[in-house]
């Protein structure tokens, strides 16, 4: 039984990085497609490799008419969340959005449930998102106190996006019908649909450019940082508790930050290490 549970956490922590290293993936693909034909792909390849894992997994395909509207409804938040970070990451850095955007989005998590009535804020609530604030203005630099830095584009997509990945998390929390793969496996499918009907010009992509480096890096977003990682956090949650699974989260900055130095040779400044374990203490905090 600890074997087992050893396995899991070091699958956890696989995930975990390829969740971070999916921000250094798509700064990579910007040079080669823009944000709708990602999500084609990204999710139309990921939706084909699920089906075989769900059937192993012996969960049910079948879905309520009520989940298929929370479906329809998760996939139009899901593609303006994948425009802005796709957005972010090309114009900003891997190494910014990756520790900004997942900091952020379990703090304004919590923001929107208080407005909502769904949680309470306390004294410690308060000193956390306090805590966060200064996490937050310390990665976007703002000490600097130079407006043509901070209020650049870049910085808006990742708030922006911060933004609508909790709308989505509330909106499809309300499905309890089905299960949360299967759940996902709908949510992509018929993001798929929609953005190929509405936004992609397949006439536009470049199928020539595409060399090894594009492969390469679509095969990890799919594989590692979608298919993968979202398959071992769901059975996480299962069998260790969503508690003992958030707890891995916090990987997922680091990841991105270190394989954006690595990779990219981005930049790495003090200001977004110090804000990023300023906002992950607020998580913490608030978890």
């Amino acid at each position: 039984m600890k074997n087992d549970k050893n396995l899991f956490y070091i699958l956890l922590f696989l995930a975990m990085i390829g969740w971070g290293a999916s921000w250094i993936n798509a700064k990579v693909l910007s040079r080669y497609i823009d944000a709708y034909d990602m999500i084609f792909f990204r999710f139309g390849a990921t939706a084909l490799t699920m089906i075989p894992i769900i059937i192993v997994l012996k969960k049910s395909f079948k879905i309520d008419f009520k989940t298929f509207l929370i479906v329809l409804i998760s996939s139009i938040v899901l593609i303006a969340y994948m425009r802005y970070y796709f957005l972010g990451t090309t114009y900003g850095t891997a190494s910014l959005g990756g520790a900004l955007v997942t900091t952020l989005v379990p703090i304004n998590t919590f923001i929107f449930l208080v407005f909502l009535g769904k949680k309470k804020m306390t004294k410690k609530d308060a000193f956390a998102l306090g805590v966060g604030a200064i996490g937050v203005m310390s990665m976007l630099n703002v000490w600097k106190f130079d407006t043509k830095e901070i209020m650049v584009i870049q910085n808006l997509y990742f708030i922006l996006a911060s933004l609508l990945w909790p709308i989505l998390t509330i909106i499809s929390a309300k499905s309890t019908k089905i299960s949360p793969i299967v759940f996902t496996f709908y949510l992509y499918i018929v993001t798929v649909l929609i953005d190929g009907l509405f936004f992609v010009n397949f006439d536009t992509i470049k199928y020539s450019s595409f060399d090894y480096l594009f492969w390469i890096n679509i095969a990890s977003l799919v594989l590692l940082a979608t298919t993968y990682a979202n398959s071992i956090y769901f059975l996480g949650i299962e069998r260790l508790g969503a508690g003992e699974v958030s707890s891995f989260i916090f990987f997922v900055p680091f990841s991105a930050i270190i394989l954006s130095a690595i990779f990219l040779n981005e930049h790495i400044s003090i200001s977004i290490v110090v804000g990023t374990i300023l906002t992950i203490i607020a998580v913490k905090l608030l978890n």
